[in-house]
């Protein structure tokens, strides 16, 4: 016999059973799968009322199971309590999130975390307006970190840019003058990010425009109009008679 499904505005009504399985489905997805209290005394019950009555268990198991219950329980609150301390203790902090998908694809999220929510006994980080699991945290970094870092890839980024020091020209000169800049504005602790290759290579790069810059500031000859003393170039009979 086929499914019959009350039609409305042309939409289909979900009934009464259907929204209470979506919601059992949902209250699975988002409730705590870890076995509490309750359902572990209806399990203690059953377990005496089904029990063998020629060969009982004893009253002293059924304590000994309360008492190894009520302790994992406790440890469960101690852990929960710990991950909520922890994940407050990131608020204001940036962090690395390594997301991983259902496709199995990874995804990194970088961020401040703004604050903390939790819910079913998990910490959620909220970032960049979006909340996750304090379980995806990959790294936690300092401010201070992360500033020596990226000032590190601009360095790199235009170092590679560059030609064999033997082929530079002074098409290169912007670059090696944000190289430089780059260059004098790091502190030791920015510097410890690059090797002394790299370090050493930059100043090469830095002196040799500055040999090369002159020769080809002289070839311009903006100043045309001046002798090579610095004077103006001495007047003429033509220029004499204008006067």
């Amino acid at each position: 016999m086929g499914a019959i499904q009350e039609v409305k505005d042309g939409k289909f009504v979900e009934s009464e059973s259907a929204a209470s399985l979506a919601q059992k489905n949902e209250a699975k997805k988002t409730g705590n799968s870890s076995l509490d209290k309750n359902a572990f005394l209806q399990l203690l019950v059953a377990q005496m009322k089904y029990q063998d009555p020629l060969e009982p268990t004893s009253n002293t198991e059924y304590i000994s199971q309360f008492a190894t219950f009520s302790e994992l329980e406790q440890m469960q609150n101690m852990s929960a309590t710990l991950e909520l301390s922890r994940a407050s203790s990131l608020v204001g902090q940036t962090v690395l999130m390594k997301i991983t998908d259902s496709s199995g694809r990874t995804t990194q999220v970088q961020g401040n975390v703004d604050y903390v929510v939790y819910e079913n006994n998990k910490a959620y980080l909220a970032i960049n307006g979006e909340l996750y699991s304090l379980d995806d945290l990959d790294k936690v970094a300092d401010r201070k970190y992360l500033d020596a870092y990226a000032l590190a890839a601009d360095f790199l980024t235009i170092y590679k840019k560059l030609p064999e020091i033997g082929l530079l020209s002074d098409a290169d000169r912007e670059n090696v003058e944000k190289l430089e800049e780059i260059l004098n504005s790091m502190d030791d602790y920015q510097k410890s990010f690059l090797t002394d290759d790299y370090l050493e290579g930059a100043q090469k790069y830095i002196d040799r425009m500055k040999a090369i810059v002159p020769n080809a500031d002289g070839d311009k000859d903006p100043d045309g109009d001046k002798d090579p003393d610095g004077d103006k170039k001495p007047e003429t009979d033509s220029d004499s008679d204008k006067k």
